[in-house]
């Protein structure tokens, strides 16, 4: 049987739907001649008709209303229309034959053979576009059938017979071995059959053609396979080719993913001085400067960077990463009017990160003491998304509950359930709050609410695992609910903590240490410190648990868990 080609993920977009008056395209950007159709009742009815029905879900009679229609009016936009059907439909078969149909009654379509070559390479018969590939480089004008040869490429790339498709690329690559581009696209070839050597034999050949191609020293590069060769190649095409700007931009890349950040902004800085304006390389300047802890030059390069952009409103570049940026990088110098000067200047109708850039305004003046600002922020916040809404509703019963405001917060969310009953955030929070008001079963209830909508949300477990080992009871449950945590987030710490903590309120001491030491040497946190201070404690070794309630105290002296401890076991520090 043969084989019928699933329509790719990566398939060509859909025509637009085709009409009468539509003409189907050339190559020279001239309409195909087209039939002289009578566009009688009839045919205008069943054409009404398949359109309805498509648009009502169904696609196999529209798709054989369009097909009989084209072959008896041979309208290649009729026979596009049916393609069309197919591929909202998924049926990679009929569409198929579709294209075939449209490429037969417009064979001088370029966007008919485009589709058709996209899946006859995914089919059993592959070999049909070989001669259409070599009709195609062939006509190509000579400045631009080096485009050609790359097309084809990208195209046998989704083959799945692999070592079919190469062999065919080598094939049609013949007679224009004298082109550099042809042997960056043998390369590729080479490197998705797995034959590395010879894609690295192929990019050195079209380094010799055209020594100074950017191209082909990135594509060798690339086929090279191991990080410090690649590097030393392009370090070394930039002895020779100072001014190759993409081959300095990979170079710098590639340093900074192999954590070499200093000879990254080296060569970042460089590409400056070929090209000032270079927003790319005044972004990663900030990052790689921060990375570096120079906030000082980080803030300089992504103020550079906003001032390129504003002198370039074609740039299709979001600056609210940058902006962000900005704003922390005042935040930890505790400027704060800087810091939202900054987020101030995200643009709401632009920039997907408006809310985001609301959301830390609003924290930033809670944190500075103006709770009701920060309040005010939000409430004059606008946004569609009912998630965004939620969102905006939930930060606001956290900025009240840091505040002190735990029953305003409580309330907050509680009258944010009415409008989103099914959001998991809201819920977690609310059952949290819940619990700090005593309403123990309300809590329960809410956090099993989140594990029915989001069962794998390992805070919820976590949570009321916790809360019932802190009361001491149902410790079994407690235990099962951790471990489910822990099994979605076997390295979060909290969790790790809550494991020991339960652990020792069932009496394993041992176990219930190892937990709490794993727990503490991720995050040193001060509550996993209380807890495995009162294991040591209960173990014996009170000199160890003293040290780590110290270390705590001068961590956060104000902490509640440590002040109850302490009291409880009548330790004085």
């Amino acid at each position: 049987m043969a084989q019928t080609p699933a329509v790719p993920a990566d398939a060509p977009a859909s025509p637009v739907a085709a009409s009468p008056d539509t003409p189907a395209d050339a190559p020279d950007g001239k309409p195909n001649a087209l039939p002289n159709v009578d566009l009688n009742s009839e045919l205008l009815y069943k054409l009404t008709r398949a359109e309805l029905e498509f648009k009502n879900g169904q696609w196999q009679g529209p798709y054989v209303t369009m097909m009989m229609a084209a072959q008896q009016t041979r309208d290649p936009r009729l026979a596009r229309r049916a393609s069309e059907m197919a591929l909202a439909a998924k049926q990679g078969g009929e569409a198929l034959a579709a294209i075939r149909l449209w490429r037969e009654l417009a064979p001088d379509s370029d966007e008919a053979t485009q589709f058709f070559l996209g899946f006859v390479v995914l089919s059993d018969k592959i070999e049909e576009a070989e001669p259409i590939f070599a009709q195609r480089i062939a006509a190509a004008p000579p400045g631009s059938r080096g485009v050609a040869l790359f097309q084809t490429q990208q195209i046998l790339a989704r083959a799945n017979d692999k070592l079919f498709a190469y062999a065919m690329l080598a094939r049609l690559m013949e007679p224009y071995l004298d082109m550099f581009e042809a042997h960056l696209v043998l390369a590729q070839g080479a490197l998705s059959i797995g034959e590395r050597e010879r894609a690295i034999a192929e990019a050195n050949k079209a380094l010799a053609i055209k020594p100074g191609s950017e191209l082909s020293v990135l594509t060798l590069a690339q086929v090279t396979g191991e990080p410090q060769a690649a590097g030393q190649v392009l370090a070394a095409f930039l002895e020779k080719n100072p001014d190759a700007v993409e081959v300095r931009a990979a170079y710098a890349r590639m340093l900074v993913e192999q954590k070499q950040l200093e000879p990254a902004r080296t060569q970042f800085l460089a590409l400056l001085k070929t090209q000032p304006d270079n927003v790319g390389a005044l972004y990663a300047l900030g990052i790689v400067s921060l990375q570096l802890e120079d906030a000082k030059g980080a803030e300089q390069y992504f103020k550079r960077f906003l001032a390129v952009l504003e002198k370039s409103p074609g740039e299709d570049r979001d600056p609210f990463k940058a902006l962000m940026m900005l704003s922390q990088i005042a935040e930890a110098r505790n400027d704060i009017p800087g810091a939202i000067a900054w987020l101030d200047k995200v643009d709401s109708s632009t920039s997907g990160g408006y809310l985001d850039a609301r959301l830390r305004r609003a924290q930033l003046m809670a944190r500075s003491g103006d709770l009701d600002g920060a309040r005010k922020t939000l409430a004059d916040t606008k946004v569609d998304d009912p998630a965004a809404q939620g969102q905006l509703l939930l930060v606001d019963a956290q900025l009240l509950r840091d505040g002190g405001y735990v029953q305003s917060a409580y309330t907050v969310l509680q009258n944010a359930l009415v409008r989103f009953p099914d959001n998991p955030e809201l819920l977690y929070d609310y059952a949290l709050l819940a619990e700090r008001l005593d309403k123990l079963d309300l809590m329960e209830a809410s956090l099993r609410r989140v594990m029915q909508i989001a069962p794998d949300n390992q805070h919820a477990y976590n949570a009321l695992g916790y809360s019932l080992a802190e009361r001491n009871i149902r410790l079994p449950e407690a235990l099962a609910l951790i471990e489910r945590a822990l099994q979605m987030a076997p390295g979060d710490p909290f969790i790790m903590d809550s494991m020991g903590w339960v652990q020792f309120r069932m009496g394993n001491l041992p176990a219930a240490e190892d937990a709490l030491r794993r727990a503490y040497a991720v995050r040193p946190d001060p509550e996993i410190a209380v807890h495995l201070g009162e294991v040591l404690w209960q173990k014996g070794d009170k000199d160890e648990a003293q040290k780590l309630w110290r270390e705590a105290q001068g961590k956060d002296p104000k902490n509640d868990a440590l002040k109850s401890t302490l009291a409880r076991l009548n330790v004085s520090l």
